[in-house]
């Protein structure tokens, strides 16, 4: 588990690769919306259009307004509730 980007919106955790969970054959990534207290976890094919995407959006070298407005997009999907514990 390795957080990858945060902002005072959003963060994002990357998880690495790991054969013995179906979920992660290709990774993951949980986005959380820090306002929003919601979050999602992406993995398999989502996950690996994530990563080009933001391959993609990295080579452009946003500003973190880019990058936020990029995480935005994931919003509409952000079902789960943040629980602390």
């Amino acid at each position: 588990m390795n957080l990858i980007y945060n902002s005072e919106q959003y963060s994002v955790v990357e998880f690495g690769i790991d054969d013995g969970q179906e979920a992660l054959r290709s990774g993951g990534y949980e986005i959380m919306d820090k306002p929003g207290k919601r979050e999602i976890f992406i993995g398999g094919a989502m996950a690996e259009m994530f990563r080009e995407n933001v391959r993609i959006l990295i080579a452009s070298e946003p500003s973190i307004e880019d990058i936020d407005d990029f995480l935005g997009k994931y919003d509409a999907v952000m079902s789960n509730r943040v629980v602390f514990h």
